[in-house]
């Protein structure tokens, strides 16, 4: 967890990646000695590749980093760090920062960094966390009547520090509730794909659950199922475990609450999703309990990063069916002669693009939301 958080509007940002905030992870010289662009707004250098993709995004005067020449072409903010002084923070995770609110509260702050392979990108994705914040509140208003949200309605602004501008964090963030969170990611699955798919080739079985055999790659399966997880910290992997592993963690009863509701609230987004062209593959929710031992579903709720979107028009046997969330990123990192260990590499300029759409494209077919 870091000790400070640091905020930045936009650039590539590498942490502790080399001098001069270098994202290529070169170390002394200046930026443009080692090979990288330099942005003259945030004085940070970034990935050569993402040159042509700062120009295409409709910048002018001084070369920009993509992330401001994406935000001063298309979006409100950009934010890859939250800095909120005076508040204390309790965890710095993949996507979001987590504030401590009196009166047993948080503050979520949803980011636009990105992982992949569990392991966090250096360049953030413009208004990403605006897309993620209100996806999910769609989902959470949308899904209140089958179980509790941990969401309080309070705005956002009234719980801000006195000198922070509202504006970068109205729209990507919430107030909950302080929950206790439950140590499993519960995930639904209607269709046969990625690790899923791996599972089934290898032992026929999915979490336990054995499969009929000759099922094909991104088949619908008879009926969802609940394919639980455990829950990794930034930059380990999560591993699929079965039922019976779910209820030595948290008990038989709260199990068998936990599955009824992931099913549930899978199976209504599915039937709603369709409606509007889109195949809810599978999905992943989290659940805590309040002070009343209430189940909740907190974090967020059927985003481009918990779930797998499916354009309908596009499915097919068979294949890995395009999806409007961060594969897009994953199919370019396969290229790349990259260990899946952090540090990530930098992305190219088209790349964030490329990906900024389609969790724009997701948000605008699926909630009728454009942030542009």
């Amino acid at each position: 967890m870091a000790a400070h958080a640091q905020a930045q509007l936009g650039g590539s940002l590498g942490g502790q990646r080399g001098a001069a905030g270098c994202v290529a992870g070169h170390r002394g010289g200046t930026p443009r000695q080692h090979g990288c662009g330099h942005c003259d707004r945030c004085n940070r250098c970034f990935h050569p590749h993402s040159l042509a993709g700062a120009r295409e995004a409709g910048a002018s005067g001084p070369l920009q980093c993509p992330g401001h020449a994406f935000r001063s072409a298309e979006l409100s903010t950009v934010l890859h760090t939250s800095n909120l002084p005076g508040l204390e923070l309790l965890h710095r995770g993949k996507v979001r920062d987590v504030y401590a609110l009196p009166g047993e509260r948080l503050l979520m702050v949803a980011t636009d960094r990105l992982s992949a392979f569990d392991v966090v990108l250096p360049d953030p994705i413009p208004g990403k966390g605006e897309m993620l914040c209100q996806m999910s509140n769609f989902w959470f208003d949308k899904t209140r009547h089958l179980l509790p949200n941990h969401l309080t309605g309070e705005p956002v602004e009234s719980v801000l520090p006195e000198g922070v501008d509202p504006a970068l964090y109205v729209n990507r963030s919430v107030v909950a509730m302080r929950l206790k969170p439950l140590p499993v990611e519960a995930i639904a699955r209607g269709f046969l794909i990625g690790s899923g798919w791996k599972d089934y080739q290898a032992t026929g079985e999915l979490c336990g659950i054995r499969l009929a055999p000759g099922l094909r790659q991104a088949q619908q399966l008879p009926q969802p199922i609940f394919t639980p997880s455990t829950k990794a910290s930034v930059g380990d992997h999560d591993e699929n475990v079965s039922f019976d592993h779910v209820v030595g963690l948290i008990g038989q009863d709260l199990a068998d609450r936990v599955r009824t509701a992931t099913l549930a609230i899978y199976r209504f987004a599915a039937q709603y999703a369709a409606t509007r062209g889109i195949l809810i593959a599978d999905t992943k929710l989290e659940f805590g309990l309040d002070a009343d031992g209430q189940l909740r579903v907190m974090d967020e709720l059927l985003t481009p990063d918990s779930s797998r979107f499916w354009p309908a028009d596009e499915w097919r046997l068979d294949t890995s069916p395009p999806s409007f969330d961060k594969q897009y990123v994953r199919d370019y990192l396969e290229t790349l002669d990259w260990d899946k260990t952090a540090p990530g590499p930098s992305l190219p300029g088209e790349v964030i693009q490329g990906t900024r759409r389609k969790y724009a494209e997701a948000l605008r077919r699926l909630a009728d939301i454009s942030l542009d």
